[in-house]
């Protein structure tokens, strides 16, 4: 077992969940698609998006498959800073 793998089923544990149904891999290839496409802290939100879908019914792999593919599409403005002008590593103004 990895360390992933340990925290995924502690943290199931945890929340009353089933570790066996938890599609880890799914879940990291959204964030990672979303991370690099649109904004890096998408990537937990829409990690956050996808368990919010599922646990209203929808497929595991549809949804995470839909979320790549709307990350895959979202349009790159050239020069456009990508990082989150709301993150806490933003110093604001002054």
């Amino acid at each position: 077992m990895t360390v992933l793998d340990d925290w995924v089923t502690a943290a199931c544990a945890e929340l009353d969940l089933e570790s066996t149904q938890v599609p880890v891999s799914a879940v990291l290839d959204v964030a990672r698609d979303v991370a690099h496409q649109v904004v890096r802290p998408g990537a937990p939100v829409s990690a956050y998006l996808l368990g919010l879908a599922v646990g209203r019914g929808a497929d595991p792999a549809d949804a995470a498959a839909r979320l790549s593919a709307l990350a895959a599409g979202w349009p790159v403005e050239l020069g456009a800073d990508r990082a989150d002008p709301g993150s806490l590593s933003d110093p604001g103004p002054g």
